[in-house]
């Protein structure tokens, strides 16, 4: 059983933990869970994605509770079919989705996967963005993947909805190295009802186009979905995506290659969290990378496995622990700097190669 120290990388360790222990079908046991963070130990979301994984994988598991400081977890064999977990709190079901995503690369049977909680938290990514960002990226590569949103879930009460459907897939190495030229670019808002005579979701999408179009960068939004939704507590967010032109590495037209996201507050306009994704937009587009640092780290599993090169922003604390992580599972990926960006690489596996 392949031990692993818990405590610096956070909740997104155990979920790649668990994710590549069944991947490799290594058992492994993560000690020190969040043990550097104030309120160690396992939250509802983190019990949700380990239970969640179980399921699926057909693991045995010990220390899978709230408050736990060590989880062991032995895994069997991937099976398709529905399941269900529902976290009872605004915590992220995003980060749920995050956990059981990599089982596409191993399933031979669709894996429906229904999950109730916060759609839309902080620390974690919300919906639009792995609905419009990642997992279109991840579907380019061959990855089969979707997820319907049903019910939004905002903090601090939750009561969000949403499937996450994986399919067979056949899965391509992931080479996105060459510096993009963004086509253009799209404006996800979403608020819930009681935000609607404010105007707040329209004041999201309009100051985004406002702030992009006024970027140096001659970039403008090609599509903007204003939405207002039915939820159990008031909430608004932003997802502002950019797209590639088509080029070697996407000939099949625009690319989705990076979001920015920022999510409301009691004491905070609607003008000012638009103006922080557009912030984190701007910043990107000086870097030469293809992702943001956001999808950096969540691609270092899926690089692990299917092997290729990834152009990313900076090496952040996330990326520099999933690293490490892969590469105690004998999964490196390597990492060198170039023209002010760094760039991931990595062989893959023989079995993800002949899939």
């Amino acid at each position: 059983m392949l031990e692993i120290d818990g405590s610096a990388g956070g909740g997104q360790l155990l979920r790649s933990s668990l994710a590549l222990s069944t991947l490799t079908d290594t058992p492994v046991r993560v000690v020190d869970v969040r043990g550097d963070r104030s309120n160690p130990g396992l939250k509802a979301q983190h019990v949700a994605a380990a239970r969640a994984i179980a399921r699926i994988a057909g693991a045995e598991t010990d220390g899978v509770e709230l408050g736990s400081d060590a989880v062991e977890f032995d895994p069997g064999d991937v099976s398709g079919g529905d399941y269900e977990v529902s976290i009872e709190t605004a915590g992220s079901l995003t980060l749920v989705f995050e956990a059981v995503l990599p089982l596409a690369l191993v399933t031979d049977e669709p894996i429906r996967l229904h999950a109730t909680g916060g759609t839309d938290v902080a620390w974690s990514p919300p919906l639009e963005y792995l609905r419009r960002v990642k997992l279109p990226f991840l579907r380019r590569h061959g990855v089969v993947a979707a997820i319907t949103s049903e019910r939004r879930g905002f903090y601090p009460v939750g009561g969000g909805a949403a499937t996450l459907t994986l399919g067979p897939s056949a899965p391509e190495r992931i080479e996105a190295t060459e510096p993009p030229t963004v086509a253009g670019a799209r404006a996800y808002a979403v608020a819930s009802d009681d935000l609607a005579d404010a105007d707040i979701a329209e004041r999201l999408a309009r100051t985004v186009t406002e702030m992009v179009e006024a970027l140096d960068h001659e970039v403008e939004l090609s599509e903007r979905v204003v939405e207002y939704a039915d939820a159990d507590c008031t909430g608004a967010g932003i997802v502002l995506r950019a797209d590639a032109e088509a080029g070697r590495e996407s000939p099949a037209g625009h690319a989705p290659i990076a979001g920015f996201s920022a999510l409301g507050g009691p004491d905070r306009s609607a003008e000012a969290v638009a103006g922080d994704a557009v912030d984190d937009f701007a910043d990107w587009m000086g870097t030469g990378a293809v992702v943001d640092r956001h999808l950096a780290d969540q691609l270092v599993v899926p690089l692990a496995v299917l092997g290729g090169r990834v152009a990313i922003p900076e090496v952040t604390a996330h990326v520099a622990s999933s690293l490490d992580l892969v590469a105690e599972f004998g999964l490196p990926v390597d990492c060198e700097q170039a023209d002010g960006r760094a760039i991931l690489h990595a062989a893959g596996t023989d079995w993800a190669a002949q899939k």
